[in-house]
């Protein structure tokens, strides 16, 4: 099993950057991809960013293009989702997860294909 723990949300102003960190235990951390997903009451669950279980390829909601940016430090089982020119709509509980799949060459964006999940962090932008 997987133990996943985010950190790092917080209160900003538009316009404004956060970075969230993701501390991974259980399993071997680097043989899996993860992602970035949140949410908001009432909505369902949306995919924020994902990277390989290498860290050489990342994938990202158009959403977030060119403002989040996703990374990983196997050495110290972490993922990080950097975010920047953050909006007011980016306001959401922010969860990290972990993929089942061993090694798997793909990025995934469903919610459902990922196996573990951390508690969610709260990001909130204010205008």
């Amino acid at each position: 099993q997987v133990q996943l723990v985010e950190s790092g949300g917080g209160l900003v102003q538009a316009g404004g950057s956060l970075r969230l960190s993701c501390a991974a235990s259980g399993r071997t951390f680097d043989n899996y991809g993860m992602g970035w997903f949140r949410q908001v009451p009432g909505r369902e669950r949306e995919f924020v960013a994902a990277i390989n279980w290498s860290g050489d390829t990342t994938k990202y909601a158009d959403s977030v293009k060119g403002r989040f940016t996703i990374s990983r430090d196997n050495a110290k089982n972490m993922v990080y989702l950097q975010m920047n020119s953050l909006k007011p709509e980016d306001t959401a509980v922010y969860y990290c997860a972990a993929d089942l799949v061993y090694r798997i060459p793909t990025l995934r964006s469903s919610w459902n294909e990922y196996i573990y999940w951390g508690q969610g962090t709260q990001v909130t932008v204010s205008s």
